[in-house]
């Protein structure tokens, strides 16, 4: 008499994954929308400085067009984060659990460093040059996410990119924060220079630090 042995068949769902892209586009359709000539100077960032003169009052940091952005920015970010370390072996790129983790400490992440540096910059008297700086790189990298965004999708459907085509991205992207932090530096060289020892403090406690803690704990693990 044969013996016939039943396994659970795992199958895993993309369905929450597609629903969180259609979310993400949903909300740039919706910026768009709502703030049509201003999303049409964002979309330009990359060739133009125009969409930082006009908003480069510190109150854009909280506006709606800021807000829904960083939810896709989240979201962007998060799918790559995740992509990458499932090409590595380490997750599930179709884990929801993984993803909501990701999502949840980038989030949190990116807000308390944001609060952190506006208590740094309100003890150091530098608020006017940190809130400019902050919001041009608040700018330059909700850009970074938007277009990373498409290729998320792609990489996530596409099941045979090879490990070099993520190495490429991710060298892209970083070098990218590299050139935008440069570029930054060299608009508001005055000013850094008129603050030096208040900005190479910030530069060490709040650019530096908190992602080699992050990069330690991560190759610990």
């Amino acid at each position: 008499m044969t013996n016939i042995t039943f396994q659970e068949r795992i199958l895993d769902s993309n369905d929450w994954a597609t629903l969180l892209f259609l979310f993400a586009f949903l909300l740039i359709v919706v910026t768009k929308t709502a703030f049509e000539n201003r999303f049409i100077d964002f979309m330009r960032l990359i060739v133009s400085d125009k969409y930082i003169k006009i908003y480069k009052d510190s109150s854009n940091l909280m506006s709606w067009f800021t807000v829904l952005l960083f939810i896709v920015q989240v979201i962007s970010f998060s799918f790559f984060i995740q992509l990458a370390a499932s090409y590595f072996g380490l997750v599930s790129k179709t884990d929801t659990n993984t993803f909501a983790r990701i999502a949840t400490f980038l989030g949190v992440f990116i807000l308390s460093k944001f609060l952190i540096e506006k208590i740094i910059a309100t003890s150091f008297n530098i608020e006017e040059f940190l809130e400019q700086f902050n919001l041009q790189k608040v700018s330059y990298r909700t850009y970074i996410g938007i277009l990373l965004l498409p290729i998320t999708v792609f990489l996530f459907y596409n099941n045979n990119v090879e490990t070099t085509g993520i190495y490429v991205i991710i060298i892209t992207v970083l070098l990218i924060n590299v050139l935008i932090y440069l570029k930054l530096l060299k608009i508001y060289q005055n000013l850094i220079l008129g603050k030096l020892f208040y900005f190479i403090l910030y530069l060490c406690a709040l650019e530096i630090a908190p992602y080699y803690f992050i990069y330690y704990w991560f190759t610990r693990s």
